[in-house]
């Protein structure tokens, strides 16, 4: 079971931990927050002071909240220049990159030590925690899209789409990638040439939630360091190219109930049981709502289009890829078991905020019993908007403006995330909104293309 709060290690075992990364040649701990606007910030200390910086914490200001992706402070009534906050690492979730340099996820407490409404990761920690004294037990893995340029050209790879030849191109970086992954504990899946050029993807095993957002920001960590070995820049925006695929963080999910899978089994369409369809229901039902956390930035809508799979409709259906939640059912073909994807997502979310929204809508959507909508079998971008209208199919793939009003107005996304962290995500978002208005589409995708990039 998760503990809803982050424990304090006692001296014995920060000391038997700091021992250890020593006696395996580390030297140095990164500790990594991702902030409302996407992006990781960091801090680092020596191995033999990781246990200061897993209580009582290093120092930050509390604006730490409101940087926004172009590194401005939005300050705000509830984050100004005054206070003070602790970054703690959580010690039992460490991990070694190897080269002398571990990392660890950060945790936000209060100068008392008390854990802070505005930490994602806290709040993830807390709705798994939740989820799992109700009986239910949740598996999660993000599918990762990246573009590789060339640092020096700014060109990227070529074809052909989910081609031999890219992975060959790039074949000394992904033995890499292969080799380090290991290293760090990470159970890669699979590897492959996605549709956009240059762009690869990959997959880790799924795991528990709180564990599977921290494998996602691992994977990242690992990813950047590979990438500057190897001279290659990585690109996670939603729109790295102005003509090309965006680039998508899908999170895949699965719930259990006793043992028995909730998306199989059950006597719904494709054996779905009455709670599965009741976490479809809602997460149908709220996903318009939603965007401001799931695809926030001020690139996420150009990649929200018709075409692009990128799940741009509030429906679902049976590996229906134009769909914003795809169920991979439980068939002979699917070794995982049946899970729900869900494809709006991009790297310019935190992805402990995107996981904390689903696990909690989908709890709520059991709690409120929500009934199961019509699932839909084809491509909702080919409908006419009176047939998407007649099967209650609602476009997700709005402006940033639309989705940030529709965040702030939001009373299930506060319910859920609460209003200090929706307060935070509006004001940074707001800021980005500001910015679009003075750019040309092609300054934004230039100006941001390595904005979330580790």
């Amino acid at each position: 079971m998760t503990e809803p709060v982050l424990s304090r290690l006692n001296a014995n075992v920060v000391s038997r931990v700091t021992r250890e990364l020593e006696d395996v040649g580390v030297h140095i701990v990164i500790g990594t927050f991702v902030d409302n606007s996407g992006v990781f910030r960091a801090k680092q200390v020596p191995a033999s002071k990781v246990g200061s910086f897993h209580s009582p914490g290093l120092g930050a200001a509390p604006s730490w909240a409101v940087f926004a992706a172009d590194d401005l402070l939005v300050l705000t009534p509830a984050f100004s220049v005054v206070g003070d906050m602790r970054l703690r690492v959580d010690l039992e979730a460490v991990r070694n990159l190897g080269g002398g340099v571990a990392w660890a996820p950060i945790e936000l407490a209060d100068q008392q030590g008390e854990p802070l409404a505005h930490c994602a990761r806290g709040v993830l920690r807390r709705h798994q925690a939740d989820l799992e004294a109700s009986g239910v037990e949740a598996l999660a893995a993000f599918e990762i899209e990246f573009t590789c340029f060339d640092p020096v050209t700014g060109l990227v790879g070529g074809g052909p789409a989910y081609g031999l030849g890219p992975l060959l191109d790039r074949s000394k970086f992904l033995d890499d990638v292969h080799e380090s992954f290991a290293f760090a504990g990470l159970k890669l899946e699979q590897v492959h040439a996605e549709y956009g050029l240059g762009q690869i993807e990959l997959t880790t095993e799924p795991a528990p939630p709180l564990q599977a957002a921290d494998n996602y920001v691992l994977a990242r960590v690992v990813l950047g360091r590979i990438a500057r070995a190897h001279g290659v820049k990585l690109s996670f925006s939603p729109k790295p190219l102005v003509d090309g695929i965006g680039n998508g963080a899908h999170l895949h999910i699965s719930y259990t109930r006793s043992g028995e899978p909730l998306f199989s089994g059950g006597p719904g369409p494709h054996g779905l049981t009455s709670s599965g369809g009741s976490v479809i229901g809602g997460l149908v039902k709220w996903l318009p709502e939603s965007m401001g956390v799931l695809a926030p930035s001020l690139l996420s809508s150009t990649r929200l289009q018709p075409g692009h799979w990128s799940g741009a409709f509030a429906c679902w259906g049976l590996d229906n890829r134009e769909a914003a939640l795809r169920l991979c059912g439980a068939t002979p073909g699917n070794p995982r078991g049946a899970n729900l994807e869900i494809k709006c997502i991009d790297h310019s979310a935190n992805p402990y905020s995107a996981t904390a929204l689903i696990l909690g809508l989908s709890r709520r959507g059991m709690e409120e019993a929500l009934e199961l909508p019509d699932e839909v079998s084809s491509d909702p971008g080919s409908m006419s908007d009176g047939e998407r209208a007649l099967h209650h199919i609602v476009s997700i793939g709005a402006d940033q403006i639309t989705n940030i009003e529709a965040l702030q107005s939001s009373q299930v996304v506060r319910d859920v995330l609460g209003d200090v962290l929706v307060d935070a995500m509006v004001a940074v978002r707001g800021h980005e909104a500001e910015i679009a208005k003075e750019e040309t589409m092609d300054a934004l995708v230039e100006k941001f293309r390595y904005a979330w990039s580790a």
